[in-house]
């Protein structure tokens, strides 16, 4: 495996593999790999013949200073992962080399996608993601990039970029990987304390009351959303963001409760901000 830190030595080293006639498949990340991580590592390894991971804690889509400094990182035992899985190439650039010349002045807006949910709660957040991203896929060319469907509306919002500007990209949502009580992979969870990591599980829960309220002939969205409140309401230690139901496409609400419907949910469980989502049909 090469690892990489140069802008121009990652987007040489891609270009050489398409030169040579093999398929790339970019995993973009920060880092802190878990079961989900490796999860996107094996799907890009199955369908591609040289899988690029990046590794990149952007400091453009966190809103404070704090919360940036708290994000784990373990760049050797990553690296360990990444080559015990057959990565290729792991492209792990400093702040600096992303943005030589500071906080960049041209960003990406990604739109409408981007104004609510986990938009309205970290005001800026997508755009951060949306910048580093494009900067991510023009750096890698032509690609099928994967993404896990946890952060299911950054999905969405790469998926509409990729799109409306005409990147030479497939982008391949991949399952959420979940621990064996149900509450999904995510780096985040290394800071959760045992109490808390036993309450975190209240939001695959909630998921599930609501697939299940479906199931049993829930036919207002607002019906569906008060069974998940009402579960996470009893967990006295996390504090409910949001619960909603959406069309998975334009995550608004949906005409009707029919179809491909995205359950997503987002709380507050002691110091850390979790969020999850459950599709169903």
């Amino acid at each position: 495996m090469e690892v990489i830190t140069s802008r121009d030595e990652f987007r040489k080293a891609t270009s050489d593999v398409r030169a040579g006639g093999s398929r790339l498949g970019l995993v973009p990340t920060m880092g802190a790999f878990h079961e989900g991580h490796i999860s996107l590592l094996r799907a890009a390894a199955s369908s591609c013949d040289v899988v690029a991971v990046s590794i990149f804690v952007n400091p453009l889509q966190f809103s404070s200073a704090s919360d940036l400094a708290q994000y784990p990182a373990d760049l050797d035992k990553d690296i360990s992962m990444a080559q015990a899985v057959g990565v290729g190439l792991l492209f792990a650039p400093s702040a600096q080399e992303m943005y030589p010349r500071g906080e960049p002045e041209t960003r990406v807006e990604p739109g409408p996608l981007a104004d609510r949910l986990e938009g309205a709660s970290r005001p800026g957040h997508f755009t951060g993601v949306a910048t580093v991203v494009t900067k991510l896929l023009s750096l890698s060319g032509r690609c099928r990039a994967f993404f896990g469907e946890k952060d299911f509306q950054q999905l969405a919002l790469v998926r509409r970029l990729v799109a409306d500007l005409d990147l030479d990209v497939e982008i391949v949502g991949c399952p959420t990987v979940r621990e064996s009580d149900g509450l999904a992979c995510s780096s985040r969870n290394r800071r959760l304390g045992p109490d808390d990591r036993s309450a975190a599980t209240v939001l695959f829960k909630a998921l599930e009351a609501g697939r299940d309220a479906l199931s049993t002939g829930a036919r207002q969205s607002a019906e569906v959303e008060a069974t998940m409140v009402g579960v996470v309401a009893a967990e006295r230690r996390a504090e409910l963001d949001y619960a909603v139901v959406v069309d998975p496409v334009t995550l608004g609400s949906p005409a009707s409760l029919s179809g491909e419907l995205r359950l997503l949910i987002a709380a507050r469980v002691g110091p850390v901000r979790l969020i999850d989502n459950l599709g169903v049909k």
